[in-house]
């Protein structure tokens, strides 16, 4: 019997591929794969674009990490600099995959593989990949069936994406424009955030 897993485990072997990473996890949005490449790496200090999406600036302050915003421009993905994540929202091509490194993507609105909502995380380390997996689905190990069964977890998150998403991301992977995007963000250094 076939479980509901096996369709986004085959989205995410299916987008492994694609872009040339050993393994790829799937997630609610990719400001939620982000933060989990944070939460996963501790990271308390980073450096990044000023030209960036509001939800980035807001998953700095919920983790409490400080950050310097900088004058730059990109296209298809930029790195926070001193940690090996990417916010590769924009980006999406055959091969794109960079060793040793976390890339987020987006599948949301806009993007090249627009499933409208979405994400997913690039990795080539198994341990990493094991551990986000579990992250990701509230802290299960999916080898555990029914979850009930599970007695320890490790924390998690609940950011994990549907069977719908999965099936539509498969659907239109093989079609996907893989030129990256560019869109002209704000400049973050005018945004204030308040409690």
């Amino acid at each position: 019997m076939s479980s509901p897993f096996d369709t986004i485990l085959e989205f995410e072997q299916a987008l492994a591929e694609y872009t040339g990473a050993p393994y790829a996890i799937a997630t609610d949005c990719c400001t939620h794969a982000i933060e989990l490449c944070l939460r996963l790496d501790k990271v308390t200090h980073t450096q990044f674009t000023a030209y960036t999406y509001l939800s980035i600036l807001m998953t700095m302050h919920k983790l409490s990490i400080t950050y310097d915003l900088l004058d730059q421009t990109w296209i298809g993905e930029y790195q926070f600099l001193g940690t090996r994540i990417w916010d590769s929202a924009r980006r999406l091509e055959r091969d794109m995959y960079r060793p040793k490194q976390l890339q987020c993507l987006s599948f949301g609105r806009g993007k090249p593989l627009q499933i409208g909502r979405g994400g997913a995380i690039l990795t080539d380390d198994v341990e990493v990949y094991d551990r986000l997996i579990q992250m990701r689905y509230d802290g299960r190990d999916l080898r555990i069936v029914p979850w009930q069964k599970q007695i320890t977890f490790k924390v998690g998150y609940h950011y994990k994406p549907t069977i719908e998403e999965a099936e539509l991301g498969l659907k239109l992977l093989p079609s996907v424009n893989d030129q990256p995007k560019y869109i002209e963000y704000p400049d973050c250094r005018e945004i204030q955030i308040v409690n």
